[in-house]
């Protein structure tokens, strides 16, 4: 079987636990076709980069799946028909990710890195006068 990486983005107005079940839905599809889900990520409510179906912000899931093409391929349609799911792409990809995905990693730092002191928290107290000097 081949391995494949899965995300989707769900309408903002719906739930979490909604989308955790369209998840739980796809991947019961997976695993009757003769595949397995290795890993579900949710990555929460994110900002959209442009408007799709007059949504500015859709719950982004990721799926880490070792599935048969066609199990893929009846993931997909159920999808495709689903009218909360707004977007999704299916790439296959050589080996399994160790640990987290990327987008769980940045906003674990975020939360660390800067310490509360927003996005430029490294450059200290400056004080400036009107006419430019310090």
């Amino acid at each position: 079987m081949a391995l494949y990486e899965t995300v989707f983005i769900a309408r903002q107005d719906i739930s979490a636990k909604q989308v955790e079940d369209y998840a739980a839905q796809f991947g019961k599809i997976v695993n009757d076709n003769g595949g397995a889900v290795k890993r579900t990520e949710s990555w929460g409510l994110r900002t959209l980069a442009y408007k799709i179906k007059k949504n500015r912000k859709g719950h982004y899931t990721l799926m880490h799946l070792d599935a048969p093409h066609k199990a893929v391929l009846e993931m997909e349609r159920n999808m495709r028909l689903n009218e909360d799911v707004l977007r999704f792409m299916t790439v296959s990809i050589e080996k399994l990710p160790e640990g987290p995905s990327a987008i769980l990693k940045q906003s674990e730092g975020d939360d660390n890195d800067r310490d509360g002191r927003g996005d430029r928290g490294d450059r200290g107290d400056r004080k400036f006068s009107r006419d430019g000097d310090e």
